[in-house]
């Protein structure tokens, strides 16, 4: 599914940005692919997913982000 429209980020490409790339804030989403740069609506939404990977991979955000519950997210 599409979590940034704006910059046509999807739910994989941050799943695979945790997993290859080593990926484990927003920010570094932000710098890597631009989500959440432009119009912001899908900050939350790309939190849940970036939660969701780094839980899968036995990861934790780096300090000072906070994984978001798990909840449905609407694009």
């Amino acid at each position: 599914m599409y979590v940034c429209l704006c910059k046509g980020v999807t739910d994989k490409t941050i799943r695979k940005a945790v997993a290859e790339d080593g990926v484990t804030s927003i920010r570094e989403l932000r710098q890597q692919y631009g989500v959440a740069s432009q119009c912001g609506c899908c900050k939350q939404c790309a939190k849940q997913v970036l939660a969701e990977a780094l839980a899968e991979q036995g990861s934790t955000p780096r300090s000072g982000e906070t994984p978001v519950p798990v909840s449905v997210c609407y694009t």
